[in-house]
């Protein structure tokens, strides 16, 4: 049986990265346009893949509740979201 890429293959973890960068999108996108109502959206980003494109496209230019950075940083732990207070010690 033919593999798509070879064990030994330099693309191998390009094809993992970029695999979870594109679900991670899908996931909070699709989360998003079910959340406001936006089932054509919803369709839109079930049915196409795009590697994480058109999701960025929907989540920063289109949803009714457009994404901000602000909102990403505050998924991140406290840790990792600010280095200023952890230089205060």
């Amino acid at each position: 049986m033919n593999n798509l890429l070879p064990p030994d293959s330099a693309l191998a973890p390009w094809v993992g990265i970029v695999f979870i960068w594109s679900t991670l999108w899908k996931g909070v996108a699709l989360w998003r346009a079910a959340k406001l109502g936006q089932r054509n959206w919803f369709i839109a980003i079930l049915v196409i893949s795009t590697v994480g494109v058109l999701e960025l496209i929907y989540l920063f230019k289109f949803a009714k509740d457009k994404l901000t950075f602000a909102e990403i940083k505050s998924w991140l732990p406290a840790r990792f979201s600010s280095t200023k207070d952890s230089k205060k010690s």
